[in-house]
């Protein structure tokens, strides 16, 4: 794949702020792009970040036909070299978020030299730091301009990045969620399975409501019966009871993470009992109530691992055990940050270079 790229003529890389980045505030130099016409994606291009043209009755604007990807680009803390965490799997992720909403796949070869080129240009954003990264954010959405009520037949493919620090604070005891019964966020047969934006919209109103609580995310239940654990925040959850890790499996109401699988691989090498199940929230009380939940984390590519502290359910919170530095879910952090780093050696072909 040829791709014409189109150099910024000033550098906006002095903008970045001192100290704390935060998340997606400021972005990279450059952007890539490309259209899908005729069947065919065209026009491969690096340029520079800032306004798309988007006419005002593009399909995806109106009914929400946009799937979209999060991966991260870090630099090495001993070797300066620049490397991305289990973009194919990204790229496998993308391509069955887009059958979903009836979009084109982008070819995952395509996907990742796009992203690779785009960094290689764009290296200097990639900052130093264990607990900072360049964040990628792959887009996909229908282009055509029509009010009819179908799949789009022109599509625009970009990504962006940026750099950002850890989206939470680890110094804490762990984050505090409320169980969600209420509100749903995906319901059996919709697309909660799929990173498509509909997904992230329907939850704004319960977040805001819950972070006006003080609470620090949701946990998702499931739609029916709003009994069984589903996700916490954007965040696959786990649970450590007695000798045995359970995970909600992978219904289709529940996004398949990246970071989750990378968890249970690693952990089925420690030798780590491994449960992939419903889990209802009654378990969780009576094992917890029975001393047997030894911690709760959540995982996700913006957190990596971060634990839980509380749980907020039917007007009461549910106090888990203290997280110490021995902890799972700190062992797996390590584990995972220094695969991303360069520090450990990466037995399964997981990080990429970017040359």
């Amino acid at each position: 794949m040829h791709i014409d790229i189109q150099r910024t003529a000033v550098s906006r890389i002095s903008e970045i702020p001192k100290g704390d980045l935060g998340f997606g505030k400021i972005f990279s130099d450059h952007m890539f792009s490309m259209d899908w016409v005729g069947d065919k994606w065209i026009e491969p291009r690096i340029h520079p970040y800032g306004p798309i043209e988007i006419i005002p009755s593009a399909l995806a604007l109106h009914y929400g036909q946009s799937v979209f990807e999060g991966l991260k680009a870090y630099r090495g803390l001993t070797d300066n070299r620049i490397r991305l965490f289990r973009p194919h799997s990204n790229a496998q992720r993308l391509s069955n978020s887009c059958k979903r909403l009836c979009i084109p796949c982008v070819d995952p070869d395509t996907f990742i030299n796009a992203i690779r080129e785009l960094i290689s240009i764009d290296s200097d954003w990639v900052p130093q730091g264990p607990d900072c990264s360049l964040y990628i954010r792959p887009l996909l959405f229908g282009s055509e301009g029509t009010l009819a009520v179908r799949a789009a037949a022109t599509y625009r493919f970009i990504i962006m990045t940026a750099p950002v620090q850890e989206y939470f604070d680890r110094q804490g005891q762990g984050i505090y969620l409320k169980a969600e019964d209420r509100f749903t966020r995906a319901s059996p047969g919709g697309t909660g399975g799929a990173k498509t934006a509909g997904n992230y919209a329907a939850t704004l109103q319960p977040m805001s409501d819950s972070a006006g609580e003080g609470f620090d995310q949701i946990l998702w239940l499931d739609g029916l019966e709003h009994r069984y654990v589903e996700e916490a925040g954007q965040m696959n959850i786990f649970f450590h009871i007695g000798d045995t890790i359970v995970t909600p499996d992978l219904s289709g109401t529940i996004l398949p993470g990246i970071t989750r699988d990378t968890i249970l691989t690693i952990l089925r090498e420690w030798g780590y009992n491994i449960e992939e199940r419903r889990i209802p929230m009654d378990e969780v009380l009576t094992a917890n109530k029975a001393g047997d939940v030894r911690e709760v984390f959540g995982a996700g590519t913006a957190a990596v691992v971060v634990p839980i502290d509380r749980i907020h359910y039917l007007g009461k919170d549910l106090q888990l055990a203290p997280v110490g530095n021995d902890s799972l879910c700190q062992r797996l952090y390590q584990t995972i940050t220094e695969l991303q780093f360069g520090l450990r050696q990466d037995n399964h072909g997981w990080s990429v270079l970017v040359d």
